[in-house]
């Protein structure tokens, strides 16, 4: 089904209706702040009082649901200098402080937990991915060496657990090692992990049973996945996400869409929008959530309107600390267009080297 323009004189009540997953505590509302790259944590990997200040403030700012940047589980998975760590016990007392926080201003929480592969940080010198790639100097990972990578995502998920938080995040998206392991092209693996999709989802899957095996049963697990780019194809990410949407095991399913008014990149599946495509999948208990240049009310709703239980936002969270709130007061609220100011960024609560990434990352984000 297509999403269809929703009435600017629509009440915004469906925002703010409760979001209950199978597990772990009531989400207040449909808003989730999206995982966001922002170098802000120490360069071992711990937290730092910006990003502490970033995240929390988003929840004090009306976010039912933060989820934190990337957070690598092993150390050569290091994907962006000030990466947020949770592959060691010296990560612990800092999770255990941000849980804490976030909890404190009434949001739901959850650690996205990644590995980079060939996607890695220049600083990493064992560069691993699921096949050799000469372009990064990654080599292919060992069968005992993918048992590693699921041992350690188990153990950063307990990890997490015990610091406090409500759940993870798998990240399956953007071209790290998950979706590395998904697409065809980087992975030419003969083995038990590759060849056909079954094979090449099966780290996927590995780790969700993982994690659901050790950690409590009320304990929330996601996956985000991408459909495009990075050498996926897209019926492929559909039939995968058909089969994450019907697993027991997870509890959400969010799909990273750059736009979620866009047309497929794929021909064959012009004449609808991309978002249309997962929200037609067949579902249980289990919920969907969308990200992609949502930045009005008008965009939320129509993102619900269109199938979704839920909006991940990212820029338009970072230009607005309390957008939910803003909303909630103003159905026509806007965050500010593009460019903005450093002086605008940082009364947001970004740290100086988030406005620095941004600068380089994002041209035309920052007026000065």
């Amino acid at each position: 089904m297509n999403p269809q323009p929703v009435s600017q004189s629509i009440s915004t009540e469906n925002l703010f209706q409760p979001l209950q997953l199978p597990r772990g505590p009531v989400i207040k509302n449909r808003f989730a702040l999206a995982p966001l790259t922002n170098t802000q944590s120490h360069a071992d990997g711990t937290l730092s009082e910006d990003e502490y200040r970033f995240l929390c403030l988003r929840a004090q700012g009306g976010f039912g649901w933060v989820t934190t940047c990337a957070s690598h589980i092993q150390a050569n998975g290091q994907g962006f200098p000030g990466q947020l760590g949770c592959f060691d016990d010296k990560h612990l007392p800092g999770l255990q402080r941000l849980a804490a926080g976030l909890r404190a201003q009434g949001a739901v929480s959850a650690v996205q937990l990644q590995h980079s592969g060939l996607r890695a940080h220049e600083s990493v010198s064992d560069v691993v991915a699921p096949s050799a790639h000469a372009e990064s100097g990654a080599r292919a990972l060992s069968e005992a060496e993918v048992d590693g990578v699921i041992e350690s995502f188990v153990e950063a998920a307990v990890r997490v657990e015990k610091a406090g938080f409500d759940g993870v995040q798998i990240h399956g998206a953007h071209g790290y090692l998950i979706a590395q392991f998904l697409s065809p092209e980087s992975n030419q693996r003969s083995d038990r992990w590759g060849g056909s999709l079954e094979n090449r989802s099966r780290l996927l899957f590995a780790i969700i049973e993982g994690i659901r095996s050790q950690c409590h049963t009320d304990f929330q697990v996601g996956v985000r996945l991408s459909p495009e780019r990075f050498g996926l194809r897209l019926p492929e990410m559909l039939e995968l996400s058909a089969q994450l949407l019907q697993d027991a095991r997870l509890d959400y399913l969010d799909v990273s869409l750059w736009d979620i008014f866009k047309q497929p990149e794929d021909p064959a599946f012009q004449g609808q929008t991309l978002m249309s495509l997962f929200t037609q999948l067949p579902r249980g208990p289990i919920k969907l959530g969308v990200a992609g240049k949502i930045l009005s009310a008008q965009d939320a709703l129509q993102a619900l309107a269109g199938g979704a239980d839920y909006v991940a936002l990212g820029r338009a969270a970072m230009l607005s600390h309390d957008y939910p709130l803003q909303v909630q007061a103003d159905a026509h609220y806007q965050p500010p267009t593009l460019p903005v100011s450093q002086a605008h960024l940082k009364k947001e609560g970004l740290g100086t080297s988030f406005l620095t990434y941004l600068s380089h990352r994002f041209p035309g984000f920052m007026a000065d």
